[in-house]
């Protein structure tokens, strides 16, 4: 797994191999960055169930202000943390080892606002829609934000607050880009 874009381009990032996670495969980093790429510069970015912290690092490669790493797993926080030492990247790196629940009401009760969230919940839950729902309805994302999902099942397409802005399928896969106008 590498950094595909911006000053870290063609690093190694450390954490495709940890248990429980589901690395986001180049081709579809690549295609959802290019979607991306115009909300990048200056942003605030949260990248929930975070793993080894892939795309919230490219996101800080390509010139996002900060990223708040999220995930509940040891390793994966571990990692995160020996991924952003290795970039140098601590100065625009948040690091919360927490349920997905009590990061987002963290976030809610502190004021904390987004301009891209990313959401690659384990699939075999269904996490995506309500965290979707919770995240429109409780104002975490600053107007003209995006929330950039990527799951195996349906989505609710039709989100109070929301508007679709991309759906694409890859094998399996399938990224969703909802944007709040």
């Amino acid at each position: 797994m590498r950094v595909i874009s911006g000053f870290l381009k063609g690093r190694e990032i450390k954490g495709y191999d940890i248990e429980g996670t589901r690395p986001t495969m180049d081709r579809v980093k690549e295609s959802v960055f290019g979607s991306i790429q115009n909300y990048i510069d200056e942003s605030v970015c949260l990248d929930l169930f975070a793993g080894s912290g892939n795309l919230g690092i490219e996101c800080i490669s390509n010139g996002a202000s900060i990223c708040y790493f999220v995930d509940n797993n040891k390793i994966a926080i571990n990692v995160i943390n020996d991924n952003i030492s290795k970039f140098d990247i601590k100065d625009k790196s948040v690091v919360i080892k927490d349920d997905y629940n009590n990061a987002l009401n963290l976030f809610k009760e502190k004021g904390i606002k987004f301009d891209l969230i990313f959401l690659d919940p384990p699939y075999r839950f269904d996490y995506i829609n309500n965290i979707v729902k919770y995240i429109s309805k409780n104002g975490l994302l600053n107007d003209n934000g995006l929330i950039i999902c990527e799951f195996e099942n349906d989505i609710d397409k039709e989100v109070i607050g929301l508007r679709l802005l991309k759906e694409k399928k890859y094998g399996y896969k399938k990224v969703i880009i909802f944007k709040k106008d």
